[in-house]
C-alpha cells in the first residue's frame, strides 16, 4: 500500500513534475490581485497625487530591472543608472527628431539601452563580485562623462531641452495633473512585470537561481553561465532603459542627473527596503522609499537624509524579515484565515 503524500511534500514540489511545479509557482495569489488592483484604483482615488505616483511607478520599474540581475543572478551593480540614463536620453533625442509617439519612443529607447547592456555584459563574465562591482560603476562613469562632453547632442549640464511629445497611441494627451502620465507609467510597469514574472518562473529563471546559489555545481549539470548572464543582463538593461524613457516622456526633460551614481544607490536602497529575489521587492520598496523621503523632507528639510540613513541602519540591524514578522504578529489569526502562508 502506497504511503499518502504529505501536504508539505506537495508544497515543496518534491512529488510534482517540473512543469507542474513551475505552474504552481507561477499561479497568482490574492495579495497580488489586491496590490495591482489598488495601484490602478489610485488613478481615481488620489487624483491630486498622480505626479508622485508616477515617480513611484517609474522607480518601481527601475528597481525591478535591478532585481532581475541582483535577486536572480546575484550580480551587484553600482552603475545600473547607466542604462536608465541611456534610455532617458534616447527617448528625448527620438522625440526631438520626429518620433514623438511615446510608445514607439519607449520601445526604441529600451532597445537602445538593451544594446548597451548587451555589450557591457561581456565585461562582467569574468572576475569576482568585487570586479563586477567596479566594472558596472566604471561603465556608468564613462557614459556619464560622455553625456557631459557631448553637449552638442545631450545638452550637457543644461539638459536636453525642447522635448515635445504627442498623444499616447495618438489618443491620450499628457496633462498637467499627471493623470495620463501615471496611467501610462503604471500600465507599462504592469506589462513589463508580467513578462518578468513569466521569465523568472520559467526553466530559464530556475537556472539563474541555480547559478546564483552555486555556479560551479550549475556548470557541472550543463547550465551555461555566460549565456544566461548575458541574457538576463540585457533584459535588465532593456527594463532600466524603458524606465528612463518613461521619466523623460512624462516630464519632457532629461539631464545628467539621470546618470548620477545617486540614482543607482537609491535603487539599491529600494531593494534593501523591499527585498530582492521576488520581483515585488522593488515595487514595495519604491513605495516605501518615496513615501519616507517625502515625509521626512517635509518634516525636517535639512536633516531628512540623516533620518533616512538611521531608518536603513535600524532596518539592517534588526532584519527586514524579522521586523515584518513582528509587525504582522497581531494579525496572524486573520492572515491564517485568509490562507496566507510563509513563502
Amino acid at each position: 500500500m502506497n504511503a499518502p503524500v504529505k501536504p508539505d511534500a506537495i508544497q515543496s514540489g518534491a512529488s510534482l513534475s517540473p512543469a507542474e511545479f513551475l505552474r504552481r509557482k507561477a499561479a497568482w495569489r490574492w495579495p497580488e490581485f489586491l496590490f495591482w488592483g489598488s495601484a490602478f484604483a489610485l488613478i481615481l482615488l488620489l487624483p491630486n497625487r498622480h505626479l508622485l505616483l508616477n515617480e513611484i511607478a517609474i522607480l518601481g520599474l527601475f528597481a525591478l530591472s535591478l532585481d532581475l540581475i541582483l535577486g536572480y543572478a546575484g550580480i551587484v551593480s553600482l552603475g545600473h543608472a547607466a542604462f536608465f540614463g541611456v534610455g532617458a536620453y534616447a527617448a528625448g533625442l527620438l522625440a526631438k527628431n520626429g518620433i514623438a509617439e511615446p510608445v514607439t519612443g519607449l520601445l526604441l529607447s529600451g532597445l537602445i539601452a538593451g544594446c548597451v547592456g548587451f555589450l557591457a555584459s561581456f565585461m562582467i563574465l569574468r572576475g569576482t563580485d568585487l570586479t563586477r562591482l567596479m566594472v558596472t560603476l566604471g561603465v556608468a562613469l564613462i557614459i556619464h562623462e560622455l553625456a557631459n562632453r557631448l553637449d552638442w547632442i545631450t545638452g550637457g549640464a543644461d539638459g536636453l531641452l525642447g522635448i515635445s511629445l504627442g498623444p499616447i497611441l495618438g489618443r491620450f494627451e499628457f496633462d498637467f495633473t499627471g493623470t495620463t502620465a501615471y496611467s501610462y507609467s503604471l500600465t507599462v510597469t504592469f506589462l513589463l512585470f508580467l513578462l518578468a514574472r513569466r521569465l523568472v518562473h520559467s526553466p530559464f529563471g530556475l537556472s539563474l537561481k541555480a547559478l546564483k546559489e552555486n555556479p560551479l555545481r550549475a556548470a557541472t549539470i550543463g547550465i551555461a553561465p555566460a549565456r544566461r548572464i548575458v541574457a538576463i543582463y540585457t533584459v535588465a538593461a532593456v527594463y532600466a532603459g524603458m524606465a528612463g524613457a518613461l521619466l523623460t516622456q512624462t516630464t519632457q526633460f532629461v539631464s545628467l542627473e539621470v546618470l548620477d551614481f545617486a540614482r543607482s544607490a537609491d535603487t539599491l536602497l529600494v531593494l534593501v527596503i523591499g527585498g530582492s529575489g521576488y520581483l515585488y521587492g522593488g515595487l514595495i520598496g519604491a513605495i516605501a522609499f518615496k513615501l519616507m523621503k517625502d515625509t521626512l523632507s517635509a518634516i525636517t528639510p535639512a536633516y531628512w537624509i540623516f533620518w533616512m540613513g538611521a531608518i536603513l541602519v535600524i532596518l539592517v540591524l534588526i532584519g527586514r524579515d524579522r521586523l515584518i514578522e513582528q509587525l504582522a504578529r497581531p494579525f496572524a489569526p486573520l492572515l491564517r484565515a485568509l490562507g496566507v502562508r510563509k513563502p
